[in-house]
């Protein structure tokens, strides 16, 4: 008889498991809490960490690429000045949230004080085998919030969810409800530095009511050295609008999953993207769609630049349900690799059981156009500005569908910043 035994833990798995016995006493909630949690590490010790072998893991051989885990607590972090003025600013600074007064539209609780009442213990599960993120986050969450807003309310300050982090580990939770016919735009902004090496999870799940119309903006710019693992769950209702713009800009390890159900007849997804990949970092975002009602759309692009050593990877899952007949489904992404030593990968899927549908998918790997070059040297621009103009103007179509002129002006400036600092 055979039997299969496990490999001995790696470096990272025995420090997720030393480091959980030590701040168990120092993580909220009651019994309930503290059960799911358990729970939840048990996966992690009788799985381990994520190898290639699981396909959605495949290009992100995590046992391999989380090589430990930084020791809590890490250094010393502070509320950001918002990116957009007026902004209603939630910040969780190395992993702990603040007391606030939210506007009379929006309820608002700390994610701290559900874990403590047992409300966040059905919370706490994990979305199949293969979920490390819900398990380790679900594991160690400490804080976050919980907010919502009411039926039919236009909240007119934007929101900016702040998660500042100095090295040590921070693990958040951001709950988020939006009542039929209301709108709003959430900006979910993950700040690192280049001081401590830290390990951060986020999850964020986002409730769409019918008629709702939501712009969640995620921007990740974490430290040369800090591993950042994040997913993002939506569920959108009849006629709802949910648009997803995501900026990865930072971090050492990045994996950001995005998982999205279509949930009613009429709704729209949109998901913009763009991967900013330097030095030998490395980025997954994994995508997956479901389209599980008539009459529904959605259009994803995804823009990345590669230069020096780094890797990216887009993993893009949509699937058509058998009763979403009039889907109409669109799927691109396109690479510019700048250099011979970076690496992108792209795995589009379409899942269809549906007969009548419009469903496309494709990814695109190019340099810098010679002749576009050529011309704007031509004129007198140097070559390093000449580059930098067409990458901008390959990211930069994707910022400029976003609504508020504020926010364009600011990502735009961070995009060129990035390539003065990188190209």
């Amino acid at each position: 008889m055979n039997m299969q035994t496990k490999p001995p833990r790696t470096a990272a798995e025995q420090a997720i498991l030393d480091s959980f016995t030590e701040m168990l006493g120092h993580l909220p909630g009651d019994a309930p809490v503290t059960s799911a949690r358990d729970n939840l590490l048990y996966g992690i010790s009788e799985s381990g960490l994520p190898t290639r072998r699981i396909e959605s893991w495949h290009y992100t051989d995590l046992r391999n690429l989380l090589r430990g885990e930084p020791a809590a607590p890490g250094g010393t972090a502070a509320k950001l000045e918002p990116l957009v003025r007026g902004s209603l600013v939630l910040p969780v600074v190395q992993g702990q949230s603040a007391e606030l007064s939210p506007p009379e539209d929006m309820e608002l609780t700390p994610f701290m004080d559900l874990l403590v009442s047992g409300e966040a213990a059905k919370l706490l599960s994990e979305r199949g085998s293969d979920d490390l993120i819900g398990r380790l986050n679900g594991a160690f969450v400490g804080d976050g919030y919980s907010f919502g807003i009411g039926e039919g309310v236009d909240l007119e300050p934007m929101i900016e969810v702040q998660s500042v982090q100095s090295g040590g580990q921070a693990h958040n939770r951001f709950v988020s409800k939006f009542g039929a016919g209301s709108k709003a735009t959430v900006l979910e902004r993950h700040v690192g530095d280049d001081a401590n090496a830290g390990l951060s999870t986020s999850i964020s799940t986002l409730e769409v009511a019918d008629g709702a119309e939501v712009t969640w903006i995620i921007l990740q710019k974490r430290g040369v050295a800090d591993q950042h693992l994040a997913q993002l769950s939506a569920r959108l209702g009849t006629d709802a609008r949910l648009r997803v713009f995501v900026i990865n800009a930072g971090g050492k390890l990045v994996r950001q999953e995005l998982h999205v159900e279509v949930a009613g007849e009429g709704a729209h997804l949109d998901l913009r993207c763009v991967n900013l990949l330097a030095g030998d970092s490395h980025t997954d975002v994994t995508f997956t769609l479901g389209h599980n009602a008539a009459n529904t759309t959605s259009s994803e692009i995804v823009r990345n630049v590669v230069l020096d050593r780094a890797r990216g990877v887009f993993q893009g899952q949509i699937c058509v349900a058998q009763e979403a007949q009039k889907t109409d489904a669109q799927m691109a992404c396109n690479t510019l690799l700048l250099s011979d030593d970076g690496e992108f990968a792209a795995k589009p899927e379409l899942e269809i059981f549906a007969d009548d549908v419009i469903c496309a998918h494709g990814a695109t790997v190019i340099d810098l156009d010679e002749d576009h070059m050529f011309y704007l040297k031509a004129r007198g621009i140097s070559e390093k500005s000449a580059r930098s103009l067409l990458v901008n103007g390959f990211v930069d179509e994707l910022i400029d569908e976003l609504e508020s002129e504020e926010l364009v002006e600011v990502l735009e400036t961070l995009v060129e910043q990035w390539l003065v600092d990188h190209a």
